[in-house]
């Protein structure tokens, strides 16, 4: 197009700037929520591993897209750290599961299988005791679970099956966690009462190492996986059932300190497309995205932002 001169570039310009102050800005992803945060300044943290990395960035575009200003905190160590964080101030807002937020942060012993059921107890309990507001939960449920090569110990199909293996063998059952997996009552000390095991041979790595492990079979031939997580389809890896049902449902929703919230409401309506357009299928490719094709969590969360409507 060509650019107009002299008096009538002066009125186009003035018009462009009446028509972006009537929109409130000028977004590409989310033209309804474009300008609805205009002026705020937000902080936004994440745990460190793929999956959070990338809540993370889609939570800070969607702010900016908003109109905000954005601080990033993506990858701090561990859920206690992030959660902390946020309780102080350090940010306001990050994604958090309702199994960690029920079990670890809340302190119950019982999850709650149901999922709307955990999640309105969760949102209602951390208000109360915390003011801690839970938006909309996303309808992925990113879980707990061990994983193995698919073509390995193939007549260990479920936990109750590894729980045998273990008791027979314990060099057999070798198993890579985390740190963090060693210390949750919804992690290893848990599972390990549920499934009544005790004694396999056990490697504490970090989260994003355990994966590859599991694919070379050392330190390990089991390791505690996430159920979003792209490379278990990637490595070739597969997931033992939980036939106990013993790790509580993780569904996603943004957490925010209330008082950022009764500043700032609009955040429910900048995230709750968002959250509904995160369902299972659409988090593992996320994930694998980054995890095994090399995409960075800012160009995949960019990508995503484009599709939600």
């Amino acid at each position: 197009m060509r650019v107009p001169t002299g008096v009538r570039w002066v009125a186009v310009v003035s018009a462009v700037a009446l028509l972006t102050t009537a929109c409130g800005g000028g977004s590409t992803t989310s033209p309804a929520n474009s300008g609805k945060l205009k002026g705020a300044s937000f902080t936004v943290g994440g745990k460190e591993f793929t999956e959070q990395k990338v809540l993370c960035e889609i939570t800070a575009q969607a702010l900016e897209n908003a109109g905000a200003k954005v601080k990033r905190q993506c990858g701090l160590s561990g859920s206690a750290t992030v959660r902390t964080a946020l309780t102080s101030g350090r940010i306001d807002m990050y994604w958090e599961y309702t199994g960690t937020g029920w079990i670890t942060h809340l302190k119950h012993t019982a999850p709650i299988h149901d999922s709307q059921q955990q999640f309105d107890a969760v949102a209602k309990e951390d208000l109360a005791n915390n003011k801690i507001k839970w938006l909309d939960k996303a309808p992925f449920d990113n879980t707990y679970a061990l994983g193995v090569k698919k073509d390995s110990n193939s007549d260990v199909k479920t936990l109750s099956d590894y729980g045998k293996l273990v008791q027979s063998d314990p060099s057999k059952g070798s198993l890579c966690v985390a740190t963090e997996f060693t210390n949750r009552d919804d992690g290893l000390p848990g599972l390990e009462k549920s499934y009544d095991f005790k004694g396999e041979k056990l490697s504490t790595l970090d989260e994003g190492a355990i994966y590859n492990s599991i694919k070379k079979g050392s330190p390990c031939h089991f390791g505690e996986v996430f159920t979003t997580d792209g490379r278990i389809e990637g490595l070739g890896l597969r997931v033992l059932t939980d036939d106990k049902k013993f790790f509580p449902v993780y569904n996603p929703a943004l957490n925010v300190r209330e008082s950022v919230f009764q500043k700032h409401p609009a955040l429910a309506d900048v995230f709750a497309p968002i959250a509904k357009a995160l369902d299972t299928a659409t988090m593992q490719k996320l994930n694998s995205q980054v995890d095994n094709d090399g995409d960075t969590p800012a160009q995949v969360a960019k990508d995503f932002l484009k599709t939600v409507k």
